[in-house]
């Protein structure tokens, strides 16, 4: 099985453990999760993030209704928590999200960098994964990335 991997990073003017808080809220996912895939969490909220809790998606790729179950597998607040799939489109999905504080080594303060480190495998390898799936992960999180710029990125005032 090939394991491909996407690395994103984001830098937000807001407290580590804001930026935390907003990602252990998993009600948040919807609104940096484009439309165009129909996300849903079915599991009912609030829910309780900690290693274990395992979070029921519905999603739609390319048209296809698909059911996602995700595990936590490790919550480090406020700087790290990992995800991995249990049942949903994917071979393999590991999803790290680290957090790390920038005040301290730039001179601003209220500085956090976001990363999301995944590491994936998919139906069909190599030929699906160029074709398909790396596009439409790029597009996925590039999103992500803008939407979490417009909750998070303004300095509060």
């Amino acid at each position: 099985m090939r394991v491909f991997e996407l690395h994103t990073e984001t830098d937000l003017p807001r407290p580590l453990e804001e930026v935390f808080a907003f990602f252990a809220d998993a009600g948040n996912l919807q609104a940096i999760t484009p439309p165009s895939v129909h996300f849903r969490i079915l599991t009912p909220l609030p829910l309780e993030m900690r290693p274990g809790a395992l979070i029921d998606y519905r999603i739609r790729l390319r048209g296809i209704p698909l059911k996602w179950r995700t595990e936590i597998t490790d919550w480090e607040p406020p700087h790290r928590f990992v995800d991995r799939q249990l049942r949903g489109p994917y071979r393999l999905w590991h999803h790290e999200h680290t957090f790390h504080d920038l005040g301290g080594r730039t001179g601003r303060t209220s500085q956090t960098r976001m990363i999301d480190h995944v590491r994936y495998s998919v139906w069909g390898g190599a030929l699906v994964q160029r074709l398909f799936v790396r596009r439409e992960l790029e597009r996925i999180f590039a999103y992500r990335q803008r939407a979490i710029t417009g909750l998070l990125g303004e300095k509060p005032a």
